[in-house]
């Protein structure tokens, strides 16, 4: 029988602590994966995301079960990240693994066995694009198309997480994708 979101996190509230490694298993690459479209680092990304859960855990006794887990999951990450960028700013860093010439991480990407070597540069390339171009947009853009694109959160969904309105949300989503169309226009050919 599987057990709910909301049900581990009541039972993680009543003492069982074996259901945080539950809710880990399920939630943890979604939540690093939404992490790193936020951060466009992959350390900081698995670094905020086990912050997450760390906070996740800190506040099992206040977990109401109202809404979904997932928003009350990603809106924990979604300030990690939301306090991680104001700090970067007050404290910029250059990454010891950046490229001399052009300031980009290396980054080792599993290969596909089918793809010849071409095809899997190309995918690689178009891949770091679109990633690159997510990573440019406003903090406030980047977060809304990125939970509704990526992890399939709805509006009002959305709009509980970020604490706006849902025709905000839809018009966040409607200007990042008018810039991310501007800004990929070359990929398309």
């Amino acid at each position: 029988m599987d057990v709910t979101d909301s049900e581990l996190m009541l039972r993680l509230a009543a003492g069982d602590d074996l259901a945080l490694n539950a809710l880990m298993t399920r939630w943890s690459g979604r939540v690093a994966a939404f992490l790193f479209r936020m951060t466009g680092q992959r350390e900081v990304a698995v670094d905020l995301a086990q912050e997450t859960f760390v906070k996740l855990y800190q506040a099992r006794a206040r977990y109401k079960p109202r809404g979904n887990f997932s928003t009350y999951l990603f809106a924990i990450a979604a300030n990690l990240a939301r306090n991680h960028a104001r700090w970067k700013t007050r404290h910029p860093t250059v990454s010891l693994d950046a490229n001399a010439t052009d300031g980009a991480e290396y980054v080792c990407e599993p290969v596909d066995p089918g793809q010849t070597p071409g095809e899997a540069a190309l995918a690689r390339e178009r891949s770091a694009t679109v990633n690159r171009a997510i990573i440019s947009l406003p903090l406030d853009l980047r977060e809304a198309i990125t939970l509704f694109i990526c992890e399939g959160l709805g509006y009002a969904e959305i709009a509980e997480l970020t604490r706006c309105s849902p025709k905000a949300v839809e018009t966040r989503i409607y200007r990042a994708r008018l810039i991310l169309k501007e800004q990929l226009k070359d990929l398309r050919s």
